[in-house]
């Protein structure tokens, strides 16, 4: 039984939409940039791969709100 835009029930179609996709490449650019920002403000890496992590996480919401 295959729904037409649900995925990959039976083995067809894309792991992902293009919208999900997006988001998630905007997301990842956007955590990228936060953390080398921070990095080159001489946070310490553990820091700066926090402060990447959590823009990353955040972003997913927000693009995701705004490409929706």
């Amino acid at each position: 039984m295959s729904r037409s835009g649900s995925g990959r029930p039976d083995g067809d179609g894309p792991l992902l939409t293009q919208r999900a996709a997006i988001v998630f490449l905007l997301a990842a650019l956007a955590g990228a940039g936060a953390g080398v920002l921070a990095a080159l403000a001489g946070s310490p890496w553990p820091v700066a791969v926090s402060a990447g992590a959590g823009s990353a996480a955040y972003s997913v919401h927000f693009f995701g709100e705004i490409i929706g």
